[in-house]
């Protein structure tokens, strides 16, 4: 499977650069010099195919071939002329093909989007990025716990969520984090009924969730959720920080190295395990609040983002930007996963049925719920105190409480009110008279008996009988 993944990259970079050769000498380039050939070469006058590749343009009935399908069909070519590449699966082969094409369309997708939303032109891979390749359906069998993978054999597995009765598989990757190796099947089984979405007219309940550091989620209700900082507490610090002094010493190119590496990338895909299913369940109890969860938009790309450098006019020199003192904020963000925690919450809802809202961020922490005074002497860290009306609280939870309320207002919601239950209805008291002595009968709608007077045994100095006045 090692072999594998470096043949496959080394295919899916030299379609890659092929793409952009064909594009640059149909459209872009003049007469240049081959490096390689030490020769004239000019551009194409007739181009058959836009945006094409090297191969075959046209199909045996005599249509066009596109760039993914001219690059797939010269997949028997490339096994003639280097026969290593026939010991990967044709399927995965044609999987890497169509993995390019992915790239390529959301590439294009942020183009025509206006709001330039996409992922950027498609890069060329290394051993860093590039540590997965997909089966296509049908291929792969999974008995208990062993797999066939198709020209790798029967392997054993940790069977960790069997595959229920009725799914489906419909493909299956085979992804290496550090030093292990994963398969996730997507599975499918259409009789199951689409989740409803819905409607916003619908919604009873909103619980509101501010994020934070301190404490990594506050909700409306006023519970928390602990930031455990997986990352960035003081052991795991410490042991990263002899394994990467550890690397940083080794000799460059030995076995010593590479066993480095291993331990440096097995302690960081640790920490991302750990904090993956903290944020599942997380996600799963806020989710699980209301019908409806409210939510900042928040920009955290921006947030982490260095601090402009200062420059002195005289001198020319930078100056301090408070870079050095935001570095420890930026890691405890990246550490919290804000972002990893919002689409969590997201994907749990719509498979729930649920909605996520999304409201602006702006002001607030520094928003009085009770008068509505917006100052920025309101907070101070996590204490919140209205300088106009006097009303205190946590200052998180105030925020996520303005969270709530500015859902409601901004979506038009109509929330029902939650009363806490009563376990018994207590009657009427008896409105005495003067001089009337109270009774058993008057007082028992309000007087609750003593728990061993309803036992056998007596305790001394209580009377099972209530006296009179006079008795």
């Amino acid at each position: 499977m090692d072999s594998w993944l470096d043949m496959l990259r080394s295919h899916y970079n030299w379609c890659l650069a092929d793409r952009i050769n064909n594009y640059n000498q149909q459209f872009i380039q003049g007469e240049y010099c081959d490096l390689r050939t030490k020769s004239i070469v000019y551009p194409l006058t007739c181009c058959v195919v836009k945006g094409g590749a090297t191969g075959e343009p046209y199909k045996k009935d005599g249509g066009k071939r596109n760039a993914g399908t001219i690059q797939d069909a010269a997949l028997t070519e490339l096994k003639q002329a280097r026969p290593w590449y026939k010991t990967i699966e044709s399927t995965v082969l044609q999987s890497n093909v169509a993995r390019l094409n992915t790239a390529y369309q959301n590439f294009f997708v942020g183009v025509a989007c206006a709001e330039r939303i996409g992922r950027g032109f498609p890069k060329f891979k290394n051993r860093s990025n590039f540590r997965s390749f997909e089966y296509k359906p049908g291929r792969v069998k999974i008995d208990g716990s062993k797999v066939y993978l198709p020209s790798i054999g029967w392997m054993r597995f940790y069977n960790s969520r069997p595959i229920p009765d009725g799914f489906v598989i419909k493909s299956v990757t085979i992804r290496r984090k550090a030093d292990c190796w994963f398969m996730s099947v997507r599975i499918e089984d259409k009789s199951i009924p689409e989740i409803p979405v819905r409607d916003i007219s619908d919604i009873k309940t909103v619980v509101g969730i501010d994020l934070g550091l301190t404490k990594l989620v506050h909700c409306s209700d006023g519970s928390q959720i602990d930031n455990p900082r997986f990352a960035t507490n003081k052991k795991t610090k410490r042991t990263l920080k002899i394994r990467q002094r550890r690397l940083s010493r080794s000799k460059k190119g030995s076995k010593n190295k590479k066993k480095q590496v291993t331990k440096v990338a097995s302690l960081h895909n640790k920490i991302t395990n750990r904090r993956s299913a903290y944020l599942w369940q997380t996600a799963n109890k806020i989710v699980s609040k209301a019908d409806a969860i409210a939510i900042e938009e928040l920009n955290i790309k921006g947030m982490v983002k260095r601090c402009k450098p200062k420059r002195c006019e005289e001198t020319g020199r930078f100056l301090s930007n408070g870079q050095a003192a935001k570095r420890g904020l930026n890691r405890s963000i990246l550490d919290a996963s804000w972002g990893d925690l919002i689409s969590k919450i997201e994907y749990l809802a719509a498979k729930l049925g649920k909605i996520v809202l999304k409201v602006n961020p702006q002001h607030t922490s520094q928003t009085c719920s009770a008068c509505g005074c917006i100052d920025s002497h309101n907070r101070d860290r996590e204490k919140f105190i209205c300088v106009d009306c006097g009303y205190f609280a946590h200052a998180d939870l105030q925020a996520a409480i303005n969270i709530k309320n500015r859902a409601i207002k901004q979506y038009g919601l109509k929330i029902e009110k939650l009363f806490k239950k009563v376990l018994r209805d207590s009657e009427e008291p008896k409105q005495l008279t003067l001089f009337e002595t109270p009774t058993l009968e008057v007082t028992s709608g309000k007087r609750r008996q003593h728990a061993a007077s309803n036992g056998k045994r007596r305790v001394p100095g209580n009377l099972a009988v209530q006296l009179d006045l006079f008795f």
